[in-house]
Order: structure tokens, then C-alpha cells, then sequence
């Protein structure tokens, strides 16, 4: 099996997790345990899972230059990437959460150009508007009330979750070209979670674990070893073949997955807006993608 189809079917599986994710990180969210706290507690526990099979691969001097990148990783692609999340998957419903995060891809191609100075091109563009015009569409049709479906703020919340997840792709992507996986995953996460203790601290302590249900207990292990440990991973393995942008693609398959598993459990029913906001995103995606990008330079020291 070649590397590239390796690449591509981590991609898939990644996404395929985070699309379930939408639905199942909510079961335990916010009954059992508290957005900030949640984030706390699986990010310390990738954090640690991460580190403990780190010896498992040859041991690799990082540069004290990339010491500053592996900080940045942890600050969007860890800490304001799982906060902002969280927090607004708290707030509104998993579908528009989905929707918006595969505006990701675009979003990955502008921080790309700004970075990288990859090229931009007319489709590229296009699609760049198309996407903005149907996550926006999203945002300003989203009920302004905290019931958990189509909240305005969660909403805005997940688009800047999407932009920061897009600007650790392009990062995490020069350090891949550099060094292992694991390498990149264990320093990232160790950033982010110290980033993450002050917000999450307090909600943490307040978790009552005898009160969690079987169901409950499976959303955490679902989220902390399945979402955050397996997903992040995969991507990372993925980005030392590709490039930022096809790892930003595959994520339209979220709101697909996130839909179906949302209908089959009756939690909501599907809307003329939420289907041409994602006609339009989906759209701007396919623009974005149509032609094979190329490999992002390497940040300069």
C-alpha cells in the first residue's frame, strides 16, 4: 500500500471520527461535565498518551527555532481550537457546528498564501466567497437563544475554531516535513494543555465521575482517546505526505456523517437554509480543491 493512499485513508478515518464526534461529545456535554473542563481533561490525558508511547519511535533534537512553531501548534491547534469547540458546541446544534467547520479548507488556502505565499487562482477565489457566502448565511439565519440548536454565538465560536484549526494545519504541516508525528503531537499538546489549565481548572474539579452514566463515560472515552488521541494522529501522519490543504478537504465528510447520525436519533430534522448554506460551502470547497495544490514551503527560520 503506497504512502499517499495510506495518507488518504488516515484522512478519512479521522474525519469519519470527528463527524461522530459532533453528536456523542454532547451526551456527557454540558450534564456531566462542563465544556472548559472537559477540554481540560482530555487534553491532559492526550497529553500524557501521547508522551508514553513517544519512546516507541527514534528520539529526535528539536530545533530551538521550531520550539516557537510547536508553541504556536499549541496555541490554535490545541488550546483556542479546543476551546472555542467545546464552548460553542455547548451552544448550538451539531449540524451547524459541522457545517461551518468545512469553511476549514478555505480558510487553510488564505492562511496558506499569507504563510507559504501559495498561489491563489481564480477557482480558488471563487470558492473562497462561495464558502464565506454559505457560512455566513449560517451564522446570521442562527436563532439567538442558548437552547443548543443554531445558537448565534456558538456558532461565530466554531467559525474562529475553524480559522484556528486551519492556521495549525499550515504550521503543523512545515514541521512534518521535519520530524516525526509523535515528535510534533507530544510538544504540541504539552503547550496547549498548560494553556488550557487556567480556563478549565475550576470546571474540572466540579465533575461529579460517580454520576456519570455508561453512556456518559463512553462519550469521554470517545472524545479523549477516539477524537483527540486516534483523530489527531491520523492527521499528523497524513500531513507528512500531503499537503495542509488535501488534510483541510476531507473535512467536508463531517457535516454528512454529523447530519445522518443527528436524523437516525430524531435530535432534528434538516432545514432549506442548512442545505443550501452547505450547498454553497460544499461548492466553495470543491473550487478550492479542483486542482492539486502545491506542497506549502517550509516556514523560513
Amino acid at each position: 500500500m503506497s504512502k499517499r493512499l495510506i495518507a488518504h485513508l488516515s484522512i478519512f478515518t479521522a474525519n469519519v471520527i470527528y463527524g461522530l464526534n459532533y453528536t456523542i461529545a454532547k451526551i456527557a456535554m454540558p450534564d456531566f461535565i462542563k465544556p472548559l473542563g472537559f477540554i481540560l481533561i482530555r487534553v491532559i490525558i492526550a497529553t500524557a498518551l501521547f508522551w508514553l508511547i513517544s519512546p516507541l519511535v527514534k528520539r529526535e533534537k528539536v530545533e530551538r527555532s521550531d520550539m516557537l512553531r510547536l508553541f504556536l501548534c499549541g496555541i490554535f491547534g490545541i488550546a483556542i481550537n479546543q476551546l472555542l469547540f467545546f464552548s460553542g458546541l455547548d451552544l448550538t446544534s451539531p449540524i451547524d457546528a459541522s457545517i461551518i467547520m468545512i469553511s476549514t479548507p478555505i480558510l487553510v488556502m488564505v492562511i496558506a498564501f499569507i504563510l507559504t505565499g501559495e498561489k491563489l487562482t481564480f477557482f480558488k477565489v471563487g470558492g473562497i466567497l462561495l464558502g464565506a457566502a454559505g457560512a455566513a448565511l449560517l451564522l446570521l439565519t442562527s436563532p439567538k437563544e442558548a437552547n443548543g440548536s443554531g445558537n448565534l454565538l456558538g456558532n461565530i465560536m466554531i467559525l474562529f475554531n475553524a480559522l484556528s484549526y486551519g492556521i495549525y494545519l499550515v504550521i503543523a504541516k512545515a514541521l512534518m516535513m521535519k520530524y516525526n508525528p509523535l515528535t510534533v503531537l507530544k510538544w504540541s499538546f504539552l503547550f496547549g494543555m498548560f494553556i488550557c489549565i487556567p480556563f478549565g481548572f475550576n470546571q474540572t474539579l466540579e465533575v461529579d465521575w460517580a454520576s456519570l452514566t455508561p453512556k456518559a463515560w463512553f462519550s469521554v472515552v470517545y472524545v479523549i482517546i477516539a477524537a483527540t488521541f486516534i483523530a489527531y494522529l491520523l492527521n499528523n501522519l497524513a500531513l507528512g505526505t500531503v499537503s495542509s490543504s488535501v488534510v483541510g478537504v476531507y473535512i467536508y465528510l463531517q457535516p454528512v456523517i454529523a447530519a445522518i447520525v443527528e436524523i437516525l436519533v430524531g435530535n432534528t430534522a434538516p432545514s432549506a437554509v442548512k442545505i443550501v448554506a452547505a450547498l454553497l460551502i460544499f461548492t466553495g470547497v470543491y473550487l478550492v480543491g479542483r486542482k492539486n495544490s502545491p506542497q506549502p514551503k517550509s516556514l523560513s527560520a
